[in-house]
Parts: C-alpha cells; structure tokens; sequence
C-alpha cells in the first residue's frame, strides 16, 4: 500500500435526535490495542450511557470490528463501519455514545443517527492523504547547500533536518514517484558530485481535506 486515507485527530461531535443524545467519538490508531484502550475508556467515560457503539478499521491485518452494544443487531455497528468503509478511510476507530431520550427511533433511523454522529465526528476531525516516502540523505558543501535546498521542495520533497558542519547535511522525505527525477536535477545540478542516499520510507501526510 503506497498511500491510504485516516482521520487527523482525536474529536469528538454530538447531537440529540428525538431526545436521545449521540456523541460521536473518533482517534487515529495503528494497532486492535490502541483501538481496543480507546473503546474501554469512552466505556468507562459514559458508564451510564444505553449504548456505546463501536467500529474500527486498520490497514493493520485489513481488521475491521463493530458491535452493535445492545441496538436491534446491523442498526448501528455496521451503519458506524460504513462511514469509515465510504470514505476510505482506515487506521481509525469510533465510538458512539447514545443516551436513550424516552423515544423509540425504530430500525431505520438507528441507522441515520448513528451514521450521522460517525458522519460527524470524521468531519470534525478532518482527514488525512497519507502517503509512503522514501526518507533520505546527502551531502554537499556549503557552495552546493542553496541551490540543493532549493532543488527539494521543487520535486515535491520535504526537508526534514539539516546539520552545518565542515559540510552539509540534509535529511528529506520524498514521494517514491517524484525521487528518480529529483536524483537526476541533482546529478545535472552538482555535476554528480552529489547523490541521495536512500536510508528508509515512512508514510506522511501530503494533503488535508
């Protein structure tokens, strides 16, 4: 997998629907643990709530996991997954807390509040392109340094640290695509005194939305 989608940030959003109130809760998580932990402490958060809803999705294994936690069974797990599924969304988990309000919602709209409090808790949170880049290094002197330091943000890569010394140091981050092209204005660039060296790949947001 070179790119994937997930969510920016831990948030929460709420709203009542005929007296019931819905809060929807959302994390980033890599890992069932970190999801698992999340899901514990909103249960432990809201003891008193009729229904803490869950569904998480990872890249990790391609998991997925819901539970209805005591709805009419496919009326607000699955509805919660869907969110993420449609969105293409992953490495995420939510949980939504339901206080009853003394009004039955029936089959149908189970389905609409919980995928409106999920709906809403990704919006609040904002979503994430992440993509897998190729982590890099070189070294050039000082005369070089400008132009290289330049050169980077130009094929889209990004500077992750530079070292001042008897020469230069420069750590980058860049897209797999964008670094042939780069490795060749750096050669056409420094002559071929120059060259990446290539020291491992992370994946990292390149857009919001």
């Amino acid at each position: 997998m070179e790119s994937y989608r997930t969510v920016k940030q831990e948030t929460s959003a709420e709203f009542i629907e005929k007296r019931s109130k819905f809060i929807g809760y959302i994390k980033p998580v890599q890992t069932e643990e970190e999801a698992i932990a999340f899901i514990q402490s909103i249960k432990s958060k809201h003891w008193d709530a009729t229904h803490n809803v869950y569904a998480y999705s990872l890249r990790e294994g391609q998991t997925r996991r819901y539970s209805d936690d005591g709805e009419p069974q496919g009326t607000a797990g699955i509805p919660t997954l869907d969110v993420l599924q449609k969105a293409d969304i992953t490495d995420a988990v939510v949980v939504v807390t339901r206080y009853f309000g003394g009004i039955l919602l029936g089959g149908g709209g189970l389905v609409r509040a919980y995928s409106h409090a999920a709906s809403l808790a990704v919006e609040a949170s904002g979503v994430l392109h992440m993509r897998q880049c190729l982590l890099a290094e070189l070294i050039c002197d000082y005369t070089q340094y400008g132009r290289i330091a330049s050169l980077i943000p130009e094929c889209v890569g990004v500077i992750d640290d530079t070292v001042f010394e008897d020469t230069v140091q420069i750590k980058f981050h860049m897209a797999h695509e964008d670094f042939q092209a780069f490795e060749k204005r750096l050669a056409d660039t420094t002559c071929g005194a120059v060259k990446a060296v290539v020291t491992g790949q992370e994946f990292f947001a390149v857009s919001e939305i």
